[in-house]
């Protein structure tokens, strides 16, 4: 068995608020490179004439918290787009959620946001903020869910139907579990879900729960239509 505690990054959730409205947090979709904020620490001369043994002397100067920047596909026009070409001159607030519930907090401004268009290859943009202040790293929290779970497929019976789980924050683990009129079915924990005869009549949920190392959270889909012979 492995000693490490490392994980991949995949989980990695970008939100960015505006300082005007610190609690109205939009989610920054297709992210897949994250460089987060890192201190650069300035060093400053203090030789004198009488410093120990001709040698040069440093005092600790100011710390700057540098730039973060993100990588993502590029879908012209989509909400992620217009709100990234929206923020230009104004104070901001980012949320950097890791998959195990820990979050970088810091404030910014956004610095450039570039978009590439290649011929033989998928659209990608490049945000880089520059970090304003200290970052702040908080302790775990439960996760949060970004989008709603949703059921695909018709609800009629021997027609799989599937689970979406939605994005989700701070979040290592999925699981689901299937109800029919709100009673969970036994054994039905996976991603898909096939009505029987005697689901006909029922409405088909599932329950969807996002858990990390300390804590969980659950989000239901909505209902199908009646299950249909």
């Amino acid at each position: 068995m492995s000693d490490t505690e490392t994980a991949i990054g995949y989980g990695h959730v970008l939100e960015i608020a505006l300082a005007s409205g610190p609690s109205a947090f939009t989610y920054i979709r297709e992210v897949f490179d994250v460089t987060p904020p890192a201190d650069s620490d300035d060093t400053v001369e203090a030789t004198h004439m009488q410093s120990p043994g001709r040698r040069r002397e440093y005092i600790a100067g100011l710390t700057d918290s540098g730039e973060a920047s993100y990588e993502m596909n590029y879908v012209p026009g989509s909400e992620t787009d217009r709100f990234l070409r929206s923020i230009r001159g104004k104070k901001l607030i980012v949320r950097d959620t890791f998959a195990n519930g820990v979050s970088i907090v810091y404030n910014a401004l956004r610095q450039s946001y570039e978009t590439a268009v290649p011929v033989d290859d998928r659209k990608t943009a490049t945000l880089t903020l520059k970090v304003s202040g200290e970052p702040y790293m908080t302790e775990v929290t439960a996760p949060r869910n970004l989008i709603t779970p949703v059921i695909e497929g018709v609800a009629k019976v021997g027609v799989p139907l599937t689970v979406k789980p939605g994005d989700w924050a701070g979040a290592t683990d999925i699981s689901y579990q299937w109800e029919a009129d709100g009673a969970a079915v036994s054994g039905a924990t996976g991603e898909s879900f096939v009505p029987v005869a005697g689901n006909i009549g029922d409405v088909i949920t599932c329950v969807v729960t996002a858990a990390n190392d300390s804590f969980t959270t659950a989000a239901e889909t909505a209902g199908t239509a009646a299950v249909i012979a």
